[in-house]
């Protein structure tokens, strides 16, 4: 299982280009089941959970043809409905694939799912849901049984208790060829939920309220192809500016939108962080490394707010800040595994239920620690790279499911980073 190796206290200096939205990419993948023609996407990461999806739809009859930072998925053959353990065990969003399954072939068999072991994540609101469309869904030894009506899913006014990102992607797709009109109240807004519903615009879905916790979706008969290209993966770019927070120095990110960040930018700014857009659009962020960090305040919450997968790197930063700060999870409940990590390399972290005090250290000392998940193995890596000494991360599979050529990127820009098979 391979390890990264980080010799810490080297500054980030140079460019760095944002991949495209792993958030995005797979729904849109899921979303090429709706249609029997072909979906070409571009500005696709090269990702292992992108892996994982390719091969699900490979099992179902799927012809995918794969380029640089992009695939054209051919459902023209689909001939199984079924999510298999084996395969979605590796990855939660393999859930996806249920709507659009039902809603385009009438049934559909879907493992429950795996992925980060960061909370339970419940698929009740997507079944519920999906029963209001007529549904009928039986769950049995790990796997979802379901079956639409003979006429096809129908319309339904849907009212999600709380906001869940999956169970608005995979309803937003089942509604889209549902017979009647469907409206989704208390939907998630997240951008790569906004990215979905324009490409579903393009095959010729009819969905009105995009970027509003409303959706009204008017079902069509049938999707088309289409080319579309995925947006920037905010995550990435947001990790990589906290990389250059902590360690000081300046980066110009290329291929990202700051209007995605909005939670983030103003923390950073408080923090002492310089954020300049281009006129060409590429974004500059620069840290005096003689100005110590502010420790500010975070609550992670649904967008627009602050975004719980930039909880862990927030916290990173924070241990190395000048100050106390608490950092109130409120999104899943078991997302402060890193902090163990932190603390064998001398972070101050209080836990107490889902709010953790960070009290600033003068610095942080290179150890031996091992990932949890896929945003608490970035974090370890952001504190590796100002640690004093030689940093060990293993078990960083985790980190290969989201994010593209990590080691190259900011190795690019003066960070001294190396795996180890």
């Amino acid at each position: 299982m391979d390890k990264l190796k980080i010799e810490g206290g080297y500054p980030l200096k140079g460019e760095i280009t944002i991949s495209g939205a792993k958030n995005s990419a797979l729904p849109l993948m899921a979303a090429s089941l709706l249609s029997s023609e072909i979906l070409n996407l571009d500005n696709l990461p090269d990702l292992m959970d992108i892996n994982s999806l390719s091969e699900l739809l490979e099992n179902m009859g799927s012809k995918i043809t794969k380029g640089q930072n992009s695939i054209s998925v051919d459902n023209s053959d689909i001939s199984s409905t079924l999510a298999p353990y084996d395969i979605v065990r590796k990855m939660r969003a393999s859930v996806l694939v249920l709507g659009p399954l039902l809603a385009k072939y009438g049934s559909a068999t879907v493992s429950l799912p795996g992925g980060c072991a960061i909370g339970t994540r419940p698929v009740d609101m997507h079944i519920n849901a999906l029963e209001e469309m007529g549904a009928s869904i039986e769950i049995k030894e790990g796997y979802i049984y379901a079956k639409a009506p003979k006429e096809g899913l129908r319309g339904a006014e849907i009212v999600f208790p709380q906001k869940s990102v999956g169970a608005t992607e995979n309803i937003l797709m089942a509604a889209t060829l549902a017979n009647g009109t469907t409206t989704i109240a208390n939907a998630a807004k997240e951008p790569e939920i906004e990215d979905l519903a324009k490409c579903l615009i393009q095959m010729g879905a009819k969905i009105e309220g995009i970027g509003t916790d409303l959706l009204t979706i008017t079902g069509v008969k049938n999707l088309k192809s289409t080319n579309y290209s995925v947006i920037a993966d905010r995550i990435e770019t947001g990790t990589y500016m906290i990389a250059v927070a902590m360690t000081g120095g300046e980066v110009i990110f290329k291929n990202t939108r700051l209007d995605f960040l909005s939670a983030l930018l103003p923390i950073l700014k408080m923090a002492g962080i310089d954020i300049v857009e281009l006129k060409n659009g590429d974004i500059k962020v620069t840290r005096n490394k003689n100005k110590p960090l502010n420790a500010v305040d975070i609550t992670t919450k649904p967008y627009p707010g602050f975004p719980t997968d930039l909880q862990a790197q927030i916290m990173a930063m924070l241990t190395i800040a000048d100050g106390a700060a608490v950092v109130d999870e409120t999104i899943f409940e078991n997302r402060f595994m890193h902090v163990p990590e932190l603390a064998r390399m001398g972070a101050d972290i209080t836990i107490k239920g889902s709010s953790a005090l960070v009290r600033g250290v003068k610095e942080l000392k290179g150890a031996e620690v091992m990932a949890t998940d896929l945003r608490a193995s970035v974090s370890l890596i952001l504190a590796g790279l100002v640690a004093n000494g030689t940093t060990i991360v293993n078990r960083i599979y985790h980190l290969d499911r989201g994010y593209e050529k990590l080691e190259e990127k900011l190795g690019a820009c003066g960070a001294k980073l190396t795996r180890i098979s």
